[in-house]
């Protein structure tokens, strides 16, 4: 392969700017300057689809209707374990305007037991067993109720800790595996191993195993926290459900698809029906929220296509929001100990970490691997085990694993620090090897004004104050299959395709700012045409891949175009492209600027219609440092909280938060805001108020709602304010990555170092709710 050497800025603007020497591929573009000196990049730009979204003209997948379109609804079990004896349709056949009812049939699938029966055994309240087809919703659950299903019930367990012992009625008697959603991002969880329902431990992952000796370890520690912290089981709840739209005739399936992943849905969508790929497309427009649960075509995907096929019409399949929390994925729960040890100037010596988590029916309840990388420490061990319950399935949830464990990992940290008598930042200054967290901090600190910290539970009077800091890192992801085509049109239109979709989080919007930078045009003047399988390949919306793996196959492609146009021009001027640029819609020339040419003009000097070029990411400069992908980075965060307590009623208040984050170069300062935003709101919610509650004693969700299953509302969102550092690594055309992940990481953790600050009392369990403030005040029994 043919290289050259190009200089790219290195550092952070502002601490520890300089330019460092790449060898890369000959025909990838020169290296952009920093954010200052671009037109759009790096700029506040509104989304390209901004208008669509507040006017109600966006449609999603819930919207579409097509000729002729029939409305499904899923039956699904109402009881927790359980061999199904038969099921009897014949009320719901003869109802009028029920055009077809398909049953899941046992298909023997790995994991479950053959019961020798025609159905699969029932392992959790709300598995799906068939769907119905009808000229209306109301007339298709009307159906659903007529449908009889007969049980042989048989022993559940729903908590945790009861099905971890060893009489526990068994979820599955046989070794089951991970199953794969797209967005777990390189996390396995082993089901081979274990015993009862037990599974595992996990012990290693792509950043290595165990390492040194533990023992040794704890022997130098001259100060050691060991502590046991507690998470809850925390459900997805996008405001748009999961669902979609299939239209399958003789020669194609065409799926209209809430989803992160038109790539996955149609993959799976043809090996289910065993059709090639060229016949399946998978469409996504517009997407209301996905979490790390909508990678998949899950069981409502086959459901409205084979409803389809036996109709011969579209099938329309939305759930409930019932069905969302019963049945769609979950953050799931953890019970973490951990015992960490430092010598008294600080230094880490040992780290020792065991968890057990419930993802229900899956597997993959880790506690991620941000005790092993945010801070050194030479003796580090983890067991992470499963623990199988008859409850849904859990499935990725932004940042799978990493908000659990930061829970733990950053209150473990203050606790040291007081110990050591350290300011728990300066703590972290000492321990903390990352340049640009370091930076972080001193940011973060001076605008949220750190030197306010008073000691803990010094605060006079009922409401107490109290300020907390908590960190997190997230690896650089990237996706090698994800292409682009850029098309440049003889009347002055710009086209960028790609199958990649926008979940919300614009990125849209970050395509038209490559391409219009590249090409010296405003962003208005590119039309972006993604989320079709129609279109190149582009990655799933999970791990903040999309902008790391889309964005620069998206400049590399547009150089491409913008040379060939260039070389129109040259031809026209008998000068040497090389000497010709783009700059504000004209084409101009470096050696006379009497040589100017309106873009449109420009274009109508092509012999075909259109100049087309395709580009797919290329390695990292310098390669990966693992061969699918993955740059360690400082992709963190670090975030501040202040909270008011109230130590009467154990109300607990987040007044501000201030979130200092990095995501390489920044693309658009105003959608990166907004998922911080997000990020931070979502672990609010996730510190305080969520909380699946389960019924012991029948296996249902009390609260599989949007009334009792709690949310922030306006109130109870704290201001917030960002830190965006701008930090260049020299990886690749665009050096962008995405910030989805880290914004979510810190802020749980954040919280409850706040509110052990206001109260002078760890609380080791979260939701931190009111009852949970007074017990640990000693105000209720």
């Amino acid at each position: 392969m043919d290289t050259r050497k190009e200089k790219f800025p290195y550092g952070m603007p502002g601490h520890n700017l300089s330019e460092i020497e790449r060898e890369i591929p000959i025909e990838e573009p020169p290296a952009w300057p920093v954010n200052d000196k671009l037109k759009v990049i790096g700029k506040r730009v509104q989304r390209i689809d901004a208008r669509e979204k507040v006017t109600g003209n966006a449609k999603y997948t819930s919207d579409i209707k097509l000729p002729g379109m029939l409305y499904a609804k899923m039956m699904r079990s109402n009881v927790p374990h359980a061999v199904i004896t038969s099921i009897d349709i014949t009320k719901a056949e003869s109802l009028p305007g029920v055009h077809a009812i398909h049953l899941i049939e046992n298909d023997q699938k790995e994991g479950e037991e053959n019961n020798n029966g025609k159905y699969p055994m029932v392992k959790y309240v709300g598995q799906p067993l068939g769907g119905v087809a009808a000229e209306s919703l109301e007339i298709a659950k009307d159906a659903i109720a007529l449908i009889k299903v007969n049980y042989e019930e048989k022993p559940f367990v729903i908590d945790i800790e009861a099905a971890m012992e060893i009489n526990a009625p068994i979820v599955f008697d046989v070794p089951i595996t991970q199953q794969e959603d797209g967005g777990d991002v390189g996390e396995t969880h082993d089901g081979s191993k274990g015993e009862g329902n037990v599974r595992g431990p996990s012990t290693s992952s792509f950043f290595g195993g165990p390492r040194g000796d533990l023992e040794a370890g704890f022997r130098e520690a001259d100060v050691v926290v060991e502590r046991t912290y507690r998470t809850q089981v925390h459900t997805h709840m996008p405001l748009e459900t999961h669902g979609v739209v299939v239209d399958w005739n003789a020669d194609h399936m065409m799926v209209y698809a809430s989803t992160q992943n038109t790539n996955a849905v149609r993959n799976e969508m043809a090996s289910v029906f065993n059709l090639p790929k060229s016949k399946v497309r998978v469409f996504c427009d517009f997407m209301g929220g996905g979490f790390g649960a909508k990678h998949s075509a899950g069981s409502f995907g086959p459901m409205a296509a084979n409803l389809a096929k036996k109709t011969g019409r579209p099938v329309w399949l939305m759930l409930d929001r019932q069905e969302e929390h019963l049945a769609e994925g979950n953050r799931p729960n953890s019970i973490q100990y951990l015992k960490i040890g430092s010598k008294k100037d600080g230094s880490l010596t040992a780290i020792q970490q065991r968890s057990h988590g419930t993802a229900g029916v899956n597997l993959g309840a880790g506690v991620g691997r941000i005790a092993q990388i945010l801070y050194p420490c030479p003796n580090f061990a983890t067991e992470q085990y499963d623990v199988l319950t008859n409850a849904g399935p859990g499935a990725a949830w932004r940042a799978p694993g990493n908000v659990q464990g930061a829970f733990g990992l950053e209150q473990a940290i203050d606790e040291l620090a007081e110990k050591l008598e350290i300011d728990p930042l300066k703590y972290r200054d000492i321990i903390d090897q990352s340049e640009v967290r370091k930076v972080e901090r001193q940011r973060g600190a001076k605008l949220f004004d750190w030197s306010r910290r008073q000691p803990a539970g010094s605060g006079k009077g009922v409401i107490k104050k109290g300020l907390g800091v908590g960190q997190s890192t997230w690896p650089r992801f990237v996706s090698l299959d994800s292409s682009v085509e850029v098309k440049i049109h003889n009347d002055g239109g710009v086209e960028i395709r790609s199958s990649v979709q926008d979940i919300g989080t614009g990125t849209k919007t970050i395509l038209a700012q490559v391409v219009a930078e590249e090409l010296g045009l405003p962003v208005s003047a590119i039309a972006v045409n993604i989320g079709d399988t129609f279109f190149p390949v582009g990655p799933g919306s999970g791990g903040s891949v999309v902008t790391g793996s889309i964005t620069p196959p998206a400049r590399n492609a547009t150089y491409e175009a913008k040379k060939a146009l260039l070389k129109l021009v040259a031809q026209k001027w008998e000068t040497d492209s090389s000497e010709l640029f783009i700059e504000n819609g004209q084409v101009g020339s470096k050696k006379d600027a009497n040589l100017k040419m309106p873009f449109k003009e420009a274009t109508k000097l092509m012999r075909t219609s259109q100049i087309s070029k395709f580009a797919s990411r290329s390695n990292d400069y310098g390669g990966f440092q693992q061969p699918w992908g993955l740059a360690f980075g400082d992709l963190g965060s670090v975030q501040f909280a202040e909270v008011s307590v109230n130590t009467d009623t154990g109300f607990v208040k987040v007044d501000k938060i201030v979130a200092a984050h990095s995501c390489g170069r920044p693309l658009n300062i105003g959608q990166l805001e907004s998922q911080i935003n997000g990020g931070v709101i979502q672990g609010v919610s996730y510190a305080l108020y969520e909380n699946r509650v389960m019924d012991n004693a029948t296996g249902h969700m009390m609260n599989a709602n949007v009334d009792q299953y709690k949310v922030p509302f306006s109130m109870e969102i704290p201001e917030i304010e960002t830190v965006i550092v701008e930090e260049y690594s020299a990886l690749s055309s665009t050096d962008a990555y995405g910030i989805g992940e880290p914004a979510n990481i810190a802020t749980a953790a954040a919280i409850a170092n706040a509110v052990y600050n206001a109260i002078g009392v760890r609380i080791y369990e979260i939701p931190i709710t009111p009852s949970s403030i007074l017990k640990a005040l000693n105000k209720v029994s």
